[in-house]
């Protein structure tokens, strides 16, 4: 076989394997649902990061808050706690259930204003960028940040779209 041919089914090889990847995640979008999660933005501070923010995702408990967590999760004065839970999305939210040790996603716990129970994802998510946006961060000054994901069946949510919510009212980020 001449090295032009080989150099074309290569070619052809890698082509495959990047679309068939391109097609499992539009398949996702459809099959997996979709939901909106309250997101904090942060910098992780890399000096060879590229173009990506990480975003903290805020979950919902599918329960009351003390069932299924480990003992001082939501006590009082302590310290927040970390436990691992499966996500899932209903009613247009990010919701997570506790699941067995090593299983499904690391959930953070701790009590907030007013003895509320909180919850937020340990891994961030990344949400890349094109090379000369402007910083998300910077232009949901004054809402909230938030971020569309599909909620797979096992692993995180895998970001979509930003958007800016102030008030009741979702916008979109158009981030060129």
């Amino acid at each position: 076989m001449s090295p032009s041919r080989k150099g074309i089914i290569l070619a052809l090889l890698q082509l495959a394997i990047v679309t068939s990847l391109a097609a499992k995640y539009v398949i996702d979008r459809a099959r997996f649902p979709r939901v909106w999660a309250r997101a904090t933005a942060y910098d992780p501070n890399l000096p060879i990061r590229g173009r990506y923010i990480s975003l903290q995702l805020q979950v919902n408990h599918a329960e009351p808050p003390a069932k299924g967590l480990p003992a001082g999760v939501i006590a009082e004065h302590k310290i927040p706690n970390m436990f691992w839970g499966t996500l899932d999305g209903k009613n247009g939210q990010l919701i997570v259930t506790v699941a067995p040790e090593n299983q499904g996603v690391q959930v953070l716990g701790w009590t907030g204003p007013n003895k509320q129970a909180q919850y937020a994802l340990m891994t961030p998510v990344l949400f890349f960028l094109p090379e000369h946006a402007q910083n998300p961060w910077q232009r949901a000054q004054g809402g909230e940040l938030w971020v569309e994901v599909t909620v797979p069946a096992n692993g995180p949510p895998r970001p979509i779209r930003l958007a800016v919510k102030k008030g009741d009212t979702f916008t979109p980020l158009e981030i060129k």
